[in-house]
């Protein structure tokens, strides 16, 4: 599977209330959280992504917290993956609960700049930044992982397995 969009571009430790601010946790409406995605690190994000955009920032992406609002707001706002140079431990596992496919990267980290248009393939972890022809690596997804995020999280996958 490949995932293509524009990147929008964060800096380190962006924590769970700048991904989902606290005050908009009264709800768990994915619709409703994707609205305000982002909104702390940049208030014109959502207005400014097309579905299928991609999430790259630096170290420690998704600490805080333990929600896992933060992945779902992403996801429901129609970010394809997120690219960083490294994530909080449960932001981590949230994700792939959560269905949101999230690559470690450091070198597409640097190599990506703002507006980039950039495609990775999931399957290989191979990350190409089209605007500016370059290739960049990833861990791959493991296979289970990609079973996750293919039923649309752990909750769908296992609701699955049980038909």
């Amino acid at each position: 599977m490949k995932l293509k969009g524009k990147a929008h571009k964060f800096g380190a430790d962006i924590d769970t209330d700048a991904i989902i601010p606290a005050r908009y946790l009264n709800t768990s409406d994915p619709a409703e959280l994707a609205k305000h995605c982002m909104e702390d690190a940049d208030k014109e994000f959502v207005a400014k992504m097309k579905p299928g955009d991609i999430i790259v920032a630096d170290k420690n992406f998704g600490c805080g917290s333990s929600r896992e609002h933060a992945p779902i707001a992403i996801k429901a706002a129609g970010v394809s993956c997120v690219i960083a140079r490294s994530y909080a431990r449960i932001f981590y596992r949230n994700a792939f609960n959560m269905g949101l496919p999230i690559f470690e990267s450091a070198e597409a980290v640097d190599g990506i700049t703002a507006g980039d248009e950039v495609e990775v393939d999931v399957d290989s972890g191979v990350i190409k930044n089209i605007t500016k022809g370059e290739t960049y690596k990833a861990q791959a997804i493991p296979p289970f992982m990609q079973e996750l995020i293919n039923a649309g999280g752990l909750m769908k996958h296992v609701a699955k397995r049980r038909v």
